[in-house]
């Protein structure tokens, strides 16, 4: 039977991409990641030994805590975040569980400095369409929950991402952006080592939409439609992201979630 602080590899598996998943904090030692430095999505590290110092800023949040099996460090540090006001639990069978189970991990090449206050940080044009929405919402729900947009204009992209240290994407000449036929988000997912059907099925989605390639896929052209719109709904590109997130959140609930459901009305047998 579970330890009612204990959190399975299926449920936070679950929780993993949408918005209700809970922050999580990797404890196990420098050994153990040294043996494999692959990340759960959005996890970050943390040292078990100065739990007192930063659990303070997780006061009344969701938190999963991850250590090698499950044990020690993991429940120890669950304990404290719970005294100091986190709803916090530990990861059952802890990483090699997870591990074990092929769930979600990030690679370790690709693993990002973080500012002083735990944040990566991103530069791409401004006035986003697709691709640069749809990237940041991979960025927040699998690589950092926590990850600053930058949108400037596409002369100065270079030139910010030098000076602030922000990483360019979706802009000719970076490192992540189009290859190919394939946009931004499906070279984000690839080179992240982001591997599931749902995140599969929505590449293929934002790529008809970022493409012209409104035959890859018939969603293609809603996500085109309510994009257009989002865009000039909002003049400032950061409120334009916050509310095309839900979009985001939607489209891959159905790739994971509902794709064989389908709806008719009136419903059968209904009688006029």
């Amino acid at each position: 039977m579970a330890l009612p602080d204990a959190i399975t590899v299926a449920q936070l598996s679950r929780l993993i991409g949408t918005p209700d998943a809970p922050v999580i904090v990797d404890v196990r030692l420098e050994e153990d990641v040294a043996d494999d430095p692959r990340m759960l999505p959005t996890s970050t590290r943390r040292d078990h030994r100065t739990v007192a110092d930063w659990g303070q800023a997780l006061a009344g949040q969701s938190v999963a805590i991850v250590c090698k099996r499950g044990a020690k460090l993991s429940q120890g540090a669950a304990a404290w975040l719970r005294h100091m006001g986190a709803r916090a639990e530990f990861l059952e069978g802890g990483f090699e569980a997870w591990s074990d189970a092929k769930a979600m991990l990030v690679q370790p090449n690709t693993v990002l400095a973080r500012d002083s206050q735990g944040r990566t940080l991103w530069v791409t044009r401004a006035r986003p369409k697709i691709d640069r929405v749809a990237c940041p919402w991979l960025i927040r729900r699998f690589i950092d929950r926590d990850a600053v947009f930058l949108f400037v204009a596409a002369a100065e992209v270079e030139q910010v991402s030098e000076r602030f240290g922000a990483i360019p994407f979706d802009i000719e000449g970076a490192f992540l952006s189009h290859r190919g036929e394939r946009c931004t988000f499906d070279v984000m997912a690839e080179v992240f080592g982001l591997n599931s059907p749902a995140l599969a099925r929505l590449a293929t989605i934002v790529r008809g939409a970022d493409t012209d390639r409104l035959d890859l896929a018939p969603q293609s052209a809603g996500l085109l439609a309510a994009s257009l719109g989002l865009s000039r709904m909002y003049r400032d590109d950061l409120a334009q992201l916050d509310a095309s997130m839900g979009l985001y959140d939607a489209f891959y609930r159905w790739s994971r979630d509902a794709v064989g459901e389908t709806h008719n009305w009136p419903s059968p047998g209904a009688t006029s």
